[in-house]
């Protein structure tokens, strides 16, 4: 392990077949330093908030002496903070409170929120009104716990680039809300509108908490081998680092591989390799 900086691996590279300690495990032998959760929108992972996965967790975590110290929050999908119905907004609401209360139990620092007002709906200036709204709430009780809550950047236009993830950091303007990017999602975002990279970076510093390194090319957002695509990581894990973010995820799939734990190692390997380049 590197005490300068902290590399996680994200839950969905390993089988899902595999229990937590199991994946914990594995985490820890591929020379990753922690394991970020995932709490998606499948009702599979969303029980873990409701039933008392929290406290079991907890213990394998000191057991195995691995942490997880982020939770990607991606359940927001289908149960989005800017929904027409208000019985979709409820159970948003409450699922952000119990992944709050996860979070403090099992030592969870950040929590990535997924940057959409909606996703299964079309958007309007009603949903986004809704988002703040419910923002704000949330932001407000994520401060109670001293957990951060940071946005990811998205494949889609309402929140797909650092400027427009600032934009409600600062209509918030608490200090637990911030950014937690995907660079491989921006990549796409800064080919697509044709934006200088580091211009649309230097908007985030200091609201920066965290950084998703994932492969993508134009048009492809996931299930890409590291170094398969045009994801530059020279350029924003260089920025990054000035801008003093030491907390890195590598995000990618687990596809059905057999050789899954050669895999992982190799992630680990190139991942570090550009990260220690910038140190």
């Amino acid at each position: 392990m590197d005490n300068r900086y902290s590399l996680g691996i994200y839950e969905k590279a390993m089988p899902n077949s595999l229990s937590i300690d199991e994946k914990l495990e594995l985490a820890k032998i591929t020379g990753f330093d922690r394991l970020e959760i995932s709490i998606d929108e499948t009702d599979e992972k969303l029980e873990r908030l409701y039933d008392d996965s929290g406290r079991e967790i907890s213990k394998y975590v000191k057991k195995i002496n691995i942490p997880i110290k982020t939770m990607c929050l991606s359940g927001h999908r289908k149960y989005p903070l800017g929904s027409h119905d208000p019985e979709i907004r409820k159970k948003s609401l409450e699922i952000l409170n119990l992944a709050l209360e996860f979070s403090d139990r099992v030592g969870i620092r950040i929590i990535q929120l997924a940057g959409y007002d909606v996703y299964y709906e079309d958007g309007d200036a009603d949903t986004v009104n809704y988002f703040q709204e419910n923002l704000n709430i949330i932001t407000e009780r994520a401060a109670k716990y001293g957990i951060i809550l940071a946005f990811e950047t998205m494949e889609t236009e309402f929140m797909d680039t650092i400027a427009k993830s600032m934009n409600y950091v600062n209509k918030i303007g608490s200090p637990y809300l911030g950014i937690y990017p995907d660079i491989g999602n921006l990549m796409n975002a800064y080919v697509k509108y044709d934006i200088e990279p580091i211009s649309d970076l230097i908007n985030g510093e200091g609201k920066i908490f965290a950084a998703h390194l994932k492969e993508t090319k134009p048009g492809i957002y996931r299930n890409m081998d590291f170094g398969t695509g045009h994801t530059d990581y020279d350029l924003f894990i260089k920025e990054l680092i000035r801008q003093k973010v030491r907390i890195f995820t590598g995000e990618f799939w687990h596809l059905g591989e057999e050789d899954y734990t050669d895999k992982i190692k190799k992630a680990s390997i190139f991942l570090r390799d550009k990260i220690e380049k910038w140190l």
